[in-house]
């Protein structure tokens, strides 16, 4: 009876992979494999085949699921209506509390028909022996035996917990369980007193705010935090992570961050590879309805690279909702998880991010400085001017105050406190990140981007004569155009590196530089060209266009 009752409230389960000619050695998410090997497709079982009476339950089930998200979002109509027609009185209310508990008997009948065919199914009845016994002792065995099932990933085993480093136990400078630190808007009215009556005067709006940000704001800037979505895209959810498995011999874990959120991760490791750059992580961090298992980390795997996914909280395996705070929380525990249990010292991690996924990984640059570089692909410096761009006019005082007050992404300004090297990669035809039309190339944001980082790190160099040209570069939509306005200021590249490698040998390579200061404008124009060039790509290509592996780079340094 404890079996059927484990059936009953155990995890849906999807795939079973199983080798065929030899097992691998042991070995658990702590000590991944030192080789890399790729099976072939028929050293793989195919989707586990429930029973006709678990399948036709869990069909029933998820089709409650999604009619019960449907009603979740549609509830405050739903109430305004029937509120309108007089349906809310208690004469009315009692007999649907009726038909509500009776529903739920029947779910929970169904649930129990699920149990039932689990319990005759010797698959389901071998995995959940596995699961039951991961969770009493995580031994590496049972990790591997574990590793084989794709299941509901809320029953994985926690891996990783952001307390595990005794560097974290120790010091009282670390994250707390309210969260890492993050940097601060400043007071839209400097000077003025926070009476309580101004507080009070300020409570509505903080109110509005807050809800929209809760409500509507969070669900269009991460749309793969829905349900509903989330539910669609299930299918080539799991044949994206099969692939991760089976191709690239992918290790999924669970991390527990600071603020109780469990993260999903998968790392694919090519140290035990003749590739060099296999010797380096690349961290991704995923766009706003990007998911490891179908994103951007096909780039970076191909390239030949160690890599390591995660998805936002509320997306897929992990939960909780992707604000600004939990992003960072996140990122956090992915990048100790990188360094305390799979070994990578921090120079030898690079952090790669794919539109709105700057935020953590400018995050993880600012917090963690020892990190070899950080590619940003389609990013932006700060959300406030893209969020005005869908919003009404009318909206534009409420929408700057709900980003600046629970949407901050200030990619920009965490940036800049990185001292290291930096790639920006701009996509010519990207419709999402400009503020007018895909055409106007000058209303890509990520010109922006590198303006503010070029600024901050060159401000002589940057001045009136280097800013005007760079804006001219940045006017190229193609390689021709690019190439000729480099050409037409004569930029001597030699004499560029020469006089930044000497700067950087006499006052040392933190940041900002006064290089440029007694320098012509002629050498400013050089130096600002040079240095725009070495910072960002252009790929002719729309937003959500895959990046070819042939043009993931390392960022420059000298």
């Amino acid at each position: 009876m404890a079996k059927l009752l484990s059936c009953v409230l155990g995890p849906r389960l999807y795939k079973i992979y199983r080798e065929r000619d030899s097992e691998r050695t042991p070995s658990g998410v702590p000590e991944p494999p030192t080789t890399v090997t790729t099976p072939s497709s028929s050293s793989w079982d195919t989707y586990y085949q429930p029973r006709a009476l678990e399948k036709h339950a869990d069909s029933i089930l998820a089709l409650a699921s999604v009619f019960w998200s449907i009603s979740y979002y549609s509830s405050p109509f739903a109430f305004f209506y029937l509120y309108r027609k007089g349906y809310l009185s208690l004469s009315k209310v009692v007999p649907f509390s009726h038909y509500a508990g009776t529903l739920l008997l029947l779910l929970a009948g169904v649930a129990c028909l699920r149990g039932i065919g689990r319990w005759t199914n010797p698959q389901y009845l071998q995995f959940i022996t596995i699961l039951e016994a991961t969770h009493r002792n995580q031994s590496a065995e049972n990790k591997r035996q574990l590793s084989k099932y794709n299941f509901d990933f809320r029953s994985w085993p926690v891996d990783f917990h952001w307390e595990e480093p005794s560097s974290r136990k120790e010091s009282r400078g670390g994250p707390s369980r309210r969260g890492v630190a993050l940097l601060r808007p400043e007071p839209l009215h400097r000077g003025t007193a926070d009476t309580f009556l101004n507080q009070v005067k300020k409570l509505p709006c903080q109110i509005t705010s807050y809800l929209v940000a809760h409500t509507l704001g969070r669900r269009m800037l991460y749309p793969g935090s829905v349900y509903l979505l989330q539910k669609a895209l299930m299918p080539v959810l799991l044949q994206g992570q099969a692939r991760l498995v089976e191709e690239y011999n992918g290790r999924r874990a669970k991390l527990l961050a600071c603020d109780g959120n469990e993260i999903d991760t998968m790392f694919v490791d090519r140290r035990g590879t003749a590739e060099p750059q296999g010797q380096k992580l690349v961290i991704c961090c995923e766009g706003n309805a990007g998911f490891y298992e179908v994103g951007c980390v096909s780039t970076p795997l191909e390239a030949g690279y160690s890599v390591l996914g995660w998805n936002h909280p509320g997306f897929a395996g992990s939960t909780g909702v992707p604000f600004p705070q939990n992003e960072a929380n996140a990122m956090d525990a992915v990048v100790q998880f990188a360094i305390h249990r799979l070994g990578f010292q921090p120079q030898d991690i690079v952090i790669y991010a794919w539109s709105i996924g700057g935020f953590t990984a400018t995050w993880a640059a600012m917090s963690y400085p020892d990190v070899s570089a950080v590619i940003l692909d389609a990013s932006f410096d700060d959300l406030v001017p893209l969020a005005l761009k869908v919003m009404p006019d009318s909206w534009r005082g409420l929408v700057s105050r709900t980003v600046r007050q629970h949407l901050n992404l200030n990619n920009a300004e965490q940036l800049c406190r990185y001292q290291g090297p930096v790639l920006l990669i701009r996509r010519t035809k990207d419709e999402i990140i400009t503020t007018t039309v895909p055409e106007d190339i000058m209303s890509n944001r990520g010109n922006d981007l590198l303006l503010k980082l070029l600024q901050h790190r060159y401000p002589r160099v940057m001045a009136e004569e280097g800013l005007r040209v760079v804006r001219q570069w940045l006017e190229a939509s193609s390689q021709l155009e690019e190439a000729s306005i480099y050409s037409r200021w004569e930029v001597e590249e030699d004499w560029c590196l020469s006089v930044l490698r000497s700067y950087q040998a006499e006052h040392g390579p933190d940041f900002p530089w006064s290089v440029g200061e007694d320098m012509s404008a002629e050498g400013r124009r050089q130096l600002a060209l040079f240095l725009a060039r070495k910072h960002l790509h252009n790929f002719e290509a729309t937003h959500c266009t895959p990046l070819p592996a042939q043009n993931f780079q390392m960022a420059w340094h000298l």
